[in-house]
């Protein structure tokens, strides 16, 4: 289940990591850049919310009572979602930045305001998830990573699906990694966890000899 959500993952990034990333200069190889793909976060903005209400009121959304609860409501200009229940949770994802995920809760909190719902003051809003991609510009046998890393922090099996999935203790992240030096970041809090998660990688690979960079 574990390879199945990265597998889930990548689809979704698939085009930007296969395309192709414009060289810097060695200065600009000593630090990896990594770009953010998405930010998921959860929201408490009321105690109670009709959706049915919401639903009637606005014209984007999507709401199916009968097969799923929640309410989807997307702010197109700022290109996220957020899942709307009738508990006054919120789950926003689609943002590129925490920037992204507080400019989606306010548009929300406005919208609910102006439909006449009592909303909490402030809100609580917590980032569950951080996704990120990340071009190392070098070249891994996945096979000797797997061994060295050990099968305690590992999965892979390449005839199932071409990456492996290193667990990371700190930052705890999941890091899909694949054998062109392209990886995959998950389950980071912050951007700070995203950063020290790339360094750390990067530091490990190279100090055990398995990252080839490329001329």
């Amino acid at each position: 289940a574990f390879v199945h959500d990265f597998i889930y993952i990548l689809s979704s990034l698939y085009n930007n990591l296969s395309g192709n990333n414009p060289s810097g200069s060695e200065e600009d190889k000593e630090m990896v850049k990594y770009e953010i793909q998405n930010v998921v976060a959860s929201a408490v903005v009321a105690t109670e919310l009709d959706l049915d209400k919401v639903a009637e009121s606005l014209e984007n959304v999507e709401y199916e009572p009968e097969q799923f609860p929640g309410l989807v409501l997307r702010f197109e200009d700022i290109g996220t979602v957020a899942l709307l229940f009738r508990s006054g949770k919120a789950v926003c994802t689609g943002g590129k930045s925490e920037e992204d995920i507080n400019r989606t809760v306010e548009a929300l909190r406005k919208i609910l305001k102006d439909l006449g719902f009592e909303l909490l003051e402030p809100p609580r809003v917590e980032i569950q998830n951080i996704v990120a991609s990340v071009d190392l510009e070098g070249e891994l046998d996945l096979t000797e990573v797997a061994v060295k890393f050990g099968p305690e922090n590992v999965e892979y099996d390449p005839e199932q699906f071409p990456g492996l999935v290193y667990r990371m203790d700190d930052p705890k992240v999941a890091i899909l990694v694949f054998g062109s030096g392209k990886l995959v970041i998950a389950g980071a809090k912050t951007t700070d966890d995203v950063k020290r998660a790339v360094e750390a990688i990067k530091e490990k690979l190279e100090s055990l000899g398995l990252i080839k960079y490329k001329t």
